[in-house]
């Protein structure tokens, strides 16, 4: 990793296409290559968080798509139905 001092890069970050990655580290910014992850291959666990965040999003979409369900959705002031929605299948499930 490079640490760059030009005032260009100077407080980037993210990714520049899929070639370059901009970091900040204790005030300073760094360049790397973008990380290649073709090779990693997820535990099954990982896999099953995955699959279980999916069940959320499929469950708060299908509450949002839904006006009757989505009006009586209870949802804290400033909170989106859509999270609290995930959110709740995630504590349940």
């Amino acid at each position: 990793m490079a640490s760059t001092k030009n005032d260009l890069t100077k407080g980037l970050s993210g990714a520049v296409g899929k070639q370059l990655v901009f970091r900040i580290r204790n005030g300073k910014t760094f360049a790397s290559k973008y990380p290649d992850m073709s090779n990693v291959k997820p535990t099954e666990k990982q896999l099953a968080e995955k699959d279980r965040f999916g069940n959320a999003v499929r469950f708060a979409q299908s509450i949002i798509n839904d006006p009757v369900k989505k009006a009586a959705y209870k949802v804290e002031k400033g909170k989106s139905v859509y999270h609290t929605a995930i959110k709740d299948y995630l504590k349940e499930n």
